[in-house]
Protein backbone atom coordinates (compact mmCIF):
# COMPACT_ATOMS: atom_id res chain seq x y z
CA UNK A 1 0.00 0.00 0.00
CA UNK A 2 2.97 2.27 0.98
CA UNK A 3 4.31 1.63 -2.61
CA UNK A 4 0.82 2.79 -4.00
CA UNK A 5 0.71 5.75 -2.58
CA UNK A 6 4.31 6.59 -3.24
CA UNK A 7 3.62 5.76 -7.11
CA UNK A 8 0.43 8.04 -6.94
CA UNK A 9 1.96 11.00 -5.60
CA UNK A 10 5.33 10.42 -7.25
CA UNK A 11 3.80 9.16 -10.81
CA UNK A 12 1.02 11.62 -11.83
CA UNK A 13 2.69 14.77 -11.06
CA UNK A 14 5.91 13.64 -13.40
CA UNK A 15 2.98 12.27 -16.01
CA UNK A 16 1.28 16.01 -15.57
CA UNK A 17 5.03 17.77 -16.05
CA UNK A 18 5.41 15.49 -19.39
CA UNK A 19 2.40 16.20 -21.28
CA UNK A 20 2.49 19.52 -20.25
CA UNK A 21 5.98 19.23 -21.98
CA UNK A 22 5.25 17.75 -24.76
CA UNK A 23 1.69 20.26 -25.41
CA UNK A 24 3.66 23.02 -24.87
CA UNK A 25 6.64 21.84 -27.25
CA UNK A 26 3.50 21.15 -30.19
CA UNK A 27 1.28 24.86 -29.13
CA UNK A 28 3.52 26.98 -27.25
CA UNK A 29 3.92 28.21 -23.79
CA UNK A 30 1.87 30.73 -23.38
CA UNK A 31 -1.47 28.49 -25.04
CA UNK A 32 -0.61 25.80 -22.96
CA UNK A 33 -1.06 27.86 -19.75
CA UNK A 34 -3.97 29.49 -21.36
CA UNK A 35 -5.62 25.85 -22.23
CA UNK A 36 -4.91 24.51 -18.85
CA UNK A 37 -6.42 27.90 -17.17
CA UNK A 38 -9.64 27.35 -19.41
CA UNK A 39 -10.33 23.92 -18.50
CA UNK A 40 -9.84 24.60 -14.84
CA UNK A 41 -12.53 26.98 -15.41
CA UNK A 42 -15.05 25.30 -17.26
CA UNK A 43 -14.54 22.84 -15.34
CA UNK A 44 -15.48 24.29 -12.29
CA UNK A 45 -18.64 26.03 -13.53
CA UNK A 46 -19.64 22.19 -14.55
CA UNK A 47 -19.15 20.81 -11.44
CA UNK A 48 -21.16 23.77 -9.09
CA UNK A 49 -24.06 23.35 -11.93
CA UNK A 50 -24.17 19.79 -11.48
CA UNK A 51 -23.82 20.72 -7.80
CA UNK A 52 -26.17 21.92 -7.04
CA UNK A 53 -28.64 20.13 -9.21
CA UNK A 54 -27.33 17.22 -6.98
CA UNK A 55 -28.31 19.61 -3.97
CA UNK A 56 -31.84 19.84 -5.26
CA UNK A 57 -32.17 15.93 -5.75
CA UNK A 58 -31.31 15.77 -1.90
CA UNK A 59 -33.35 18.22 -0.66
CA UNK A 60 -36.06 16.59 -2.43
CA UNK A 61 -35.77 12.96 -1.09
CA UNK A 62 -35.38 14.50 2.36
CA UNK A 63 -37.96 16.20 1.73
CA UNK A 64 -39.82 13.05 0.52
CA UNK A 65 -38.26 11.14 4.05
CA UNK A 66 -36.04 8.96 1.67
CA UNK A 67 -32.14 8.36 2.63
CA UNK A 68 -29.83 10.49 -0.07
CA UNK A 69 -27.34 7.63 0.53
CA UNK A 70 -26.34 7.09 -3.21
CA UNK A 71 -26.69 10.84 -4.19
CA UNK A 72 -24.18 11.48 -1.21
CA UNK A 73 -21.89 8.56 -3.11
CA UNK A 74 -22.51 10.88 -6.45
CA UNK A 75 -21.77 14.29 -4.54
CA UNK A 76 -18.05 12.42 -3.15
CA UNK A 77 -17.37 11.44 -7.04
CA UNK A 78 -18.44 15.30 -8.03
CA UNK A 79 -16.00 16.58 -5.40
CA UNK A 80 -12.97 14.59 -6.47
CA UNK A 81 -14.06 15.50 -9.95
CA UNK A 82 -13.64 19.54 -8.72
CA UNK A 83 -10.39 18.47 -7.61
CA UNK A 84 -8.91 16.76 -10.24
CA UNK A 85 -10.02 20.09 -12.66
CA UNK A 86 -8.19 22.16 -10.21
CA UNK A 87 -5.28 20.92 -9.81
CA UNK A 88 -3.06 21.99 -13.24
CA UNK A 89 -2.68 19.39 -15.91
CA UNK A 90 -4.01 17.71 -18.74
CA UNK A 91 -4.60 14.02 -17.21
CA UNK A 92 -5.93 14.87 -14.18
CA UNK A 93 -8.44 17.37 -16.14
CA UNK A 94 -9.27 14.27 -18.44
CA UNK A 95 -10.21 12.59 -15.29
CA UNK A 96 -12.33 15.07 -13.65
CA UNK A 97 -14.15 15.47 -17.15
CA UNK A 98 -14.86 11.54 -16.84
CA UNK A 99 -15.84 11.70 -13.59
CA UNK A 100 -18.80 14.74 -14.63
CA UNK A 101 -20.05 12.53 -17.03
CA UNK A 102 -23.58 11.49 -14.82
CA UNK A 103 -23.98 7.89 -16.30
CA UNK A 104 -20.62 6.99 -15.83
CA UNK A 105 -20.92 8.31 -12.15
CA UNK A 106 -23.55 5.80 -11.09
CA UNK A 107 -22.03 3.13 -12.64
CA UNK A 108 -18.96 4.27 -10.41
CA UNK A 109 -21.87 4.57 -7.50
CA UNK A 110 -23.45 1.32 -8.71
CA UNK A 111 -20.26 -0.65 -8.80
CA UNK A 112 -19.08 0.41 -5.49
CA UNK A 113 -22.36 -0.69 -3.58
CA UNK A 114 -22.61 -3.85 -4.99
CA UNK A 115 -18.66 -4.38 -4.00
CA UNK A 116 -18.69 -2.92 -0.53
CA UNK A 117 -20.92 -5.96 1.07
CA UNK A 118 -23.67 -3.89 3.82
CA UNK A 119 -23.25 -5.81 7.04
CA UNK A 120 -25.91 -6.55 9.14
CA UNK A 121 -26.69 -4.37 12.21
CA UNK A 122 -23.89 -2.11 11.07
CA UNK A 123 -26.29 0.82 11.72
CA UNK A 124 -27.77 -1.13 15.18
CA UNK A 125 -24.50 -1.10 17.15
CA UNK A 126 -24.07 -4.77 16.06
CA UNK A 127 -27.35 -6.14 17.34
CA UNK A 128 -29.98 -7.51 15.06
CA UNK A 129 -33.10 -5.85 15.32
CA UNK A 130 -34.56 -2.40 15.91
CA UNK A 131 -32.41 -1.08 19.05
CA UNK A 132 -34.36 -0.33 22.19
CA UNK A 133 -33.59 2.19 25.34
CA UNK A 134 -35.44 1.43 27.73
CA UNK A 135 -36.14 4.23 31.01
CA UNK A 136 -38.36 5.83 33.36
CA UNK A 137 -39.04 9.35 32.86
CA UNK A 138 -41.24 11.80 35.77
CA UNK A 139 -43.35 15.38 34.22
CA UNK A 140 -42.17 18.08 36.24
CA UNK A 141 -44.53 21.22 35.99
Amino acid sequence: MPFLFLLIVIGIPMIEIYVMIQVGSEIGAFPTIALAIFTAIVGIWLVRHQGFGLLMRVREMTDRGEVPALEVLDGALLLVAGLFLLLPGFLTDTIGFVLLVPPLRQWIVGRYVRVIPVRPGAHTGGEEGPRVIEGDYRRED
